[in-house]
């Protein structure tokens, strides 16, 4: 089975994996949370990580992050350079979600749909009305019924 390492800023890695385990309260040797704190130097994270990887046993391990670029992304890809294991930055709780839902698919597919529900997670719900346009008042003379 693959594991679940979520690497992001405080306090969105222990968030994420919280909503996680709320839906699949039954997975928590799947996933694993690492919060980077600001002070910490980056070296500092990497050994952090690389103790968590070690004690959970971590084989084949897909790995989110939040931003790219940034320090929780350059640990993990410091993670993942020696084992069999994948790196997706961007992580939302969709894409959480979908991982759990897949944990057992093999790595690339895992990986494949964790990127779905991260993109497919994000929808335009509502929009504003558009600047300009005409505002319909109510006319009490003017009344419409429906048969």
């Amino acid at each position: 089975m693959n594991h679940i390492f979520i690497i992001a800023h405080a306090p969105l890695a222990s968030a994420l994996r919280a909503c996680a385990l709320h839906v699949f309260a039954d997975a928590t040797s799947a996933i694993t949370a690492l919060d980077v704190q600001p002070n910490v130097p980056p070296d500092e994270s990497l050994a952090q990580a690389r103790l968590l990887m070690v004690q959970r046993g971590m084989k084949q391990t897909l790995l989110l992050t939040d931003i790219f670029g940034a320090t929780p992304s350059n640990v993990a890809k410091q993670l993942i350079d020696s084992l069999d294991s994948r790196l997706i930055a961007g992580v939302n709780l969709p894409m959480v979600l979908r991982a759990m839902t897949y944990r057992h698919e093999t790595l690339d597919s895992l990986m494949q749909r964790a990127v779905a529900g991260g993109t497919q997670g994000v929808i335009q719900v509502a929009v504003t009305a558009p600047q300009n346009q005409s505002v319909k008042i109510h006319d009490p003379e003017h009344h419409q019924s429906q048969q």
